[in-house]
């Protein structure tokens, strides 16, 4: 057996079986240490397939490696780690050791190479994500946590079903290239948008990521909209369908976002809006949008890890979530308000941060492609981008009016995670070619020119004027901002009620009339057929000759004529 035979979620799993038995003083290490090796196992996979199974007629490859699976399984691996360092205070054990399900079973999907370990994989996910929202406790948390599951399932059943469809059609579990041309592949890349938050189903990251403890959130914000990219990319590259789905999402997540007073809602809308990035690209499918989608997420996970890890900081420190209960944390949070001003910058595709090598790769696929409504589209979409996360969320939470809160920075584990993750959005931004060398195909782009750094700069300028012209159109109150998930939580159940109100009494007259019809027919039955029934009757044996004899006659003369 050599190294490639072994599945590296398997560490994680371990980690999980471990969690809860370790004490307090070597938990750290398990915590920190295994995901590292995680890491080392997934950097020295070779390309091809390995830990090959073989059941009934199929046969499941438990790992399969190349450019594009190593690189997610590296993110996977790295945030595991970060997120670790960030929750080593965090006194919920079964927050860390579904966490750690979580990320293995995300590792688990990027390495799978046949759709049955895939779906294995992708449902234990959902119910790893579940216990991670599950372990904050509270009567909403568990609410929002059923809500999450049934959509997940839901997804869940979809995409069994599409796979079920699809190998019965090919006769092959293999995960390849397909075209959503028919039935089954058509319920896969479905099942698949389910999990990457594409609207209408979408209101489960939102609802759901905000209510998780503030080392939850970290962890959710990484793996399940990523594996989704993940697939999409394996499995619909060049789909031209998901360039719509994507940038709906990307204006979808926008709008919200802005009208958002919660600081971690402003961030889960921000997530849908960056997958819908990342989805347009796919749906281009050229070798430079596919590059960019996968940079994008790995750059993605980083800042938007750094920017909810900052968030949960000052939710850590204050209890308050609100933007209107915060401000001026700048002067007591500095090291958090420095990280969270980098994730901000990441985000917005500032020069020198993550995400402007990344997203500008998605941008000039569309160019050179000559899809300008599409480039016109994203390049608008970045200013959002700039005025809800860019801006937005480090002001309000940062600056703006004095709250008079003055709480300090959290523990020292919790800001080396933001250290490290800010100098990975700065490092990554100052030298892409690392990142570059990773993805899938060869990279002969470069993001440093001075027209492309002008006219970004002048983007961000002209967005950043424009929200403080705006600023009291900006400025949130309490207020509740209806989703897709409003017509489903009050208007369906509203109409079932209703429904049931108008019929209830028709269908109950129409059930006692129908019993009363059944106990008429039975009583017809009983008087002609029961005991003291005519049918019932002991006939003389002249009696009965006489109706043979009339039966006979009557037949013959039936017969005659």
């Amino acid at each position: 057996m050599t190294i490639s035979d072994f599945p590296p979620s398997l560490v994680l799993y371990l980690g999980a079986l471990l969690i809860p038995f370790v004490g307090t003083r070597i938990r750290p290490l398990v915590v920190l240490g295994l995901p590292l090796v995680t890491l080392a196992l997934v950097w020295q996979l070779p390309d091809g397939s390995s830990a090959v199974l073989s059941i009934l007629d199929y046969e499941l490859v438990l790992v399969r490696s190349d450019a594009l699976s190593r690189l997610f399984a590296i993110i996977f691996s790295i945030m595991t780690f970060a997120g670790g360092l960030f929750a080593l205070n965090q006194k919920r054990v079964m927050e860390l050791t579904a966490a750690f399900v979580y990320a293995g079973s995300a590792i688990g999907v990027t390495l799978a190479g046949d759709l049955i370990s895939l779906f294995v994989y992708w449902e234990i996910m959902a119910l790893a994500s579940t216990a991670v929202v599950l372990a904050a406790g509270g009567d909403t948390t568990f609410r929002v946590a059923m809500r999450y599951l049934l959509v997940h399932m839901l997804g869940g059943a979809i995409l069994m079903t599409g796979i079920l469809v699809h190998v019965l059609d090919s006769g092959s579990t293999a995960f390849t290239a397909m075209e959503p041309n028919t039935l089954g592949t058509a319920l896969i890349l479905a099942g698949f948008l389910i999990n990457a938050a594409a609207p209408p189903l979408s209101a489960w990251l939102s609802d759901t990521y905000p209510e998780a403890s503030y080392t939850g959130t970290v962890f959710l914000s990484a793996y399940t909209t990523k594996t989704a990219v993940y697939v999409l990319l394996r499995g619909f590259p060049g789909a031209e369908i998901l360039i719509f789905v994507g940038v709906f999402m990307i204006f979808y997540g926008i709008i919200y976002a802005l009208l958002e007073n919660d600081m971690r809602r402003i961030l889960a809308y921000s997530i849908v809006n960056q997958v819908g990035f990342m989805v347009t690209a796919i749906g281009i499918g050229t070798e430079m949008a596919l590059n960019g989608a996968a940079a994008h997420a790995f750059t993605h996970i980083i800042y938007k890890a750094l920017l909810l890890m900052s968030a949960g900081a000052v939710l850590y420190m204050t209890g308050k979530r609100k933007c209107t209960d915060l401000g001026g944390l700048f002067q007591s949070m500095p090291l958090t308000a420095v990280c969270g001003i980098v994730g901000a910058l990441s985000i917005s595709s500032f020069p020198l941060t993550s995400g402007f090598i990344s997203k500008s790769m998605i941008s000039q696929a569309a160019a050179d492609e000559n899809l300008i409504f599409v480039w016109f589209m994203l390049m608008a979409a970045s200013a959002g981008v700039f005025l809800h996360a860019g801006i937005k969320f480090p002001w309000f939470v940062f600056f703006q009016k004095d709250s008079g809160l003055r709480p300090p920075d959290p523990p020292w584990n919790m800001r080396l995670a933001m250290i490290l993750f800010a100098g990975l959005c700065i490092g990554l931004g100052v030298w892409p070619e690392y990142l570059y060398a990773m993805l899938p195909f060869p990279v002969d782009y470069q993001p440093y020119t001075v027209p492309h750094v002008v006219n970004m700069l002048q983007l961000l300028l002209f967005a950043g004027l424009t929200f403080f012209l705006m600023l009291p159109l900006m400025k949130r109150t309490l207020t509740i901002s209806l989703d897709f998930d409003w017509l489903y939580r009050k208007v369906l159940p509203g109409f079932v009620r209703g429904f049931l109100s108008f019929f209830g009494p028709l269908d109950k007259q129409f059930r006692i009339a129908t019993v009363n019809g059944i106990k008429g027919i039975i009583g017809g039955i009983s008087r002609t057929h029961g005991p003291n029934g005519i049918m019932a009757r002991t006939w003389h044996t002249g009696d009965m000759v006489m109706w043979v004899l009339i039966l006979l006659a009557a037949y013959l003369i039936f017969y005659y004529l």
